[in-house]
């Protein structure tokens, strides 16, 4: 691949960074295919590269000692990751894989790191990012307390679209039971109720979104909170 500019990625904080800071990074900016599974991070481990994603979503998934798991993140062209790099923490304790392949572009933990410590606007940045996917984060826990199935379901197909090229979004019954932490009978009930409505269409392995607009004020209280403090803290979605 020929020099990478800064007008062609999709990563929207590679767009958004200072045009000093991307030639600081673009030596060192590998460009690779994620497939589906792919881990980006294991728990409690040093990541050998950091990730700027192009295309595809990535989940953060925390898991207890008894094997429980749900998804407390979704990563895509909005962000990077380990967001512990950008924090200083070395590696943190949950799985980061790729639930709907992609590319992006990768640098070697190390360098960005000392990257990191040697450009100020550059850590503001990544910093403001962490922030908006902590943001994230416990916004998902809300949903998760107090939210029906049928509502967070709504907020993560909107979070997904967010993050993808076109309305169609390739996923399995039994992933959705992971993510949200539900058994698969009540995932088919959620998407059949969705489809009812005709807000979607789930096909197998596949669902489409059919009236965003509608699905949105589905979502109503459950979507938006963290959107608008992405916006805040880093500018305009991709």
């Amino acid at each position: 691949m020929g020099e990478i500019r800064q007008d062609m990625v999709r990563n929207n904080l590679l767009r958004l960074m200072s045009a000093d800071s991307f030639g600081r990074l673009r030596g060192d900016l590998e460009w690779v295919e994620l497939p589906r599974a792919f881990e980006l991070s294991r728990p409690n481990e040093a990541c050998p590269y950091a990730y700027f994603p192009e295309a595809g979503i990535a989940s953060i998934v925390a898991k207890s000692p008894e094997g429980q798991q749900t998804e407390i993140g979704v990563i895509g062209r909005d962000g990077m990751t380990p967001a512990s790099l950008v924090l200083d923490a070395g590696h943190d304790p949950y799985s980061i894989f790729m639930q709907v392949q992609g590319e992006a572009y990768r640098i070697p933990y190390a360098s960005l790191q000392a990257l990191i410590h040697e450009d100020r606007d550059l850590h503001g940045l990544l910093a403001r990012y962490a922030q908006a996917l902590a943001v994230q984060s416990a916004y998902t826990a809300l949903s998760n307390a107090v939210h029906h199935i049928d509502e967070r379901l709504a907020r993560w197909i909107l979070m997904c679209h967010d993050r993808s090229d076109g309305n169609e979004i390739s996923l399995t019954h039994e992933f959705l039971s992971i993510m949200l932490a539900v058994r698969r009978p009540s995932v088919t009930t959620a998407l059949h109720m969705l489809e009812g409505k005709k807000l979607i269409y789930s096909e197998r392995g596949v669902i489409i979104v059919r009236d965003r607009a509608a699905l949105e004020a589905f979502a109503h209280d459950v979507y938006g909170e963290c959107e608008k403090e992405y916006e805040r803290l880093i500018g305009t979605r991709p």
